[in-house]
């Protein structure tokens, strides 16, 4: 039944796939730096960042060689910083053993830095034609409705077998094909939110979950562990256009980011001034923010904020803070979106 899917599926993506700065290039590197922008992130946020990105390190090499500010500059915005970390790793193992150039070998690209068997499957066959399977959630779900299969599909053993049974029935000739057409096939029919689109399915006729009735209790997840809750204050401390932001460390959460200042817990007014006192800073003015939260994958900040105006920072020589204008801030310094509805403030006048 699994050899009957290959040709309706790649007739299917090659009249319908959608028109993507990654599509068709054959270039193994946008194929890397555009599934690792995948990851967790939709296609159509992805395209800015992607022709960005490329548009400043248009090949292996720059990625290699670019500065670590600038390159969490134009990562900004797209969260999980490591991997783009790993990333400048790889480029530069690839730089110093490959002359540059993405090997065109899965089980070489699979021993790069931050490359797993997905991506190493994706680049393998998109752009080198290597019959290898790229299995990612979307694959998963299709697979798991095609086959009725009941599994847990967050367990590495099923996805091992998912890729093996791939692996029986990849084509040769197009092996790039048939991995984005069971992609695409999961980003846009078998979709994994609503309903799924069976009507408009070119392999719904081999798919036993479509004919049995099932595909809304597929596939099988085992539930995620609940995220831990952490109460923060965030301070956006100002002496006029400037404001104070600093690096967080280089190891942990955010590792190596700017940040605005903040602590664990939720202040009071009264205990936001005292802690900004005890940065050997003057206050003169404070005034509560918004609440906001942010959802990291394990963890959930829960924020409140203060927008405090201080005297004049130039007196604070010697200190862990940078004071920026907004202008600057936006070209140099890489600060995470879980501060987004605060970092607003930094451009904004404070009422007195």
């Amino acid at each position: 039944m699994l050899n009957e899917i290959v040709q309706p599926l790649i007739s299917w993506y090659r009249q319908n796939k959608r028109i993507l700065p990654w599509r068709d290039q054959k270039n193994a590197y946008y194929t890397w730096v555009s599934e690792i922008m995948l990851q967790q992130t939709r296609v159509e946020a992805v395209k800015p960042y992607f022709l960005r990105f490329i548009g400043e390190l248009p090949d292996v090499k720059a990625l290699a060689e670019c500065p670590e500010e600038k390159l969490m500059k134009l990562w900004e915005g797209l969260g999980y910083y490591n991997r783009v970390r790993n990333m400048q790793n790889a480029a530069q193992t690839v730089v110093s053993e490959y002359s540059g150039i993405l090997p065109a070998s899965y089980e070489e690209l699979l021993a790069l830095k931050g490359i797993g068997s997905y991506t190493a499957g994706a680049i393998a066959s998109i752009a080198y034609d290597i019959p290898v399977p790229a299995v990612d959630g979307n694959v998963l779900r299709v697979f798991s409705r095609i086959t009725e299969d009941r599994q847990d599909i967050m367990k590495q053993s099923v996805r091992r077998q998912v890729e093996e049974k791939l692996l029986g029935i990849m084509p040769k000739e197009a092996p790039g094909d048939f991995n984005q057409a069971l992609m695409e096939l999961g980003a846009v029919v078998c979709v994994p939110n609503g309903p799924a689109r069976c009507t408009e399915c070119p392999v719904a006729e081999f798919c036993r979950a479509y004919h049995h009735g099932t595909v809304d209790e597929l596939p099988v997840k085992a539930p995620k562990k609940k995220r831990t809750i952490e109460n923060r204050t965030v301070f956006v401390i100002q002496d006029g256009e400037r404001t104070a932001i600093h690096k967080r460390p280089e190891e942990g959460l955010l590792a190596g980011l700017y940040e605005l200042p903040n602590a664990e817990g939720h202040l009071s007014m009264d205990e936001a001034l005292e802690r900004v006192k005890e940065m050997a800073l003057e206050p003169l003015y404070i005034e509560a923010l918004p609440e906001a939260k942010h959802i990291f994958s394990h963890i959930e900040w829960r924020m409140t904020g203060y927008r405090i105006r201080v005297s004049s920072l130039e007196e604070r020589k010697e200190s862990s803070f940078i004071f920026t204008e907004k202008k600057q801030s936006e070209k140099q310094y890489a600060i995470p979106s879980a501060f987004r509805a605060y970092i607003k403030y930094m451009k904004e006048k404070s009422g007195k």
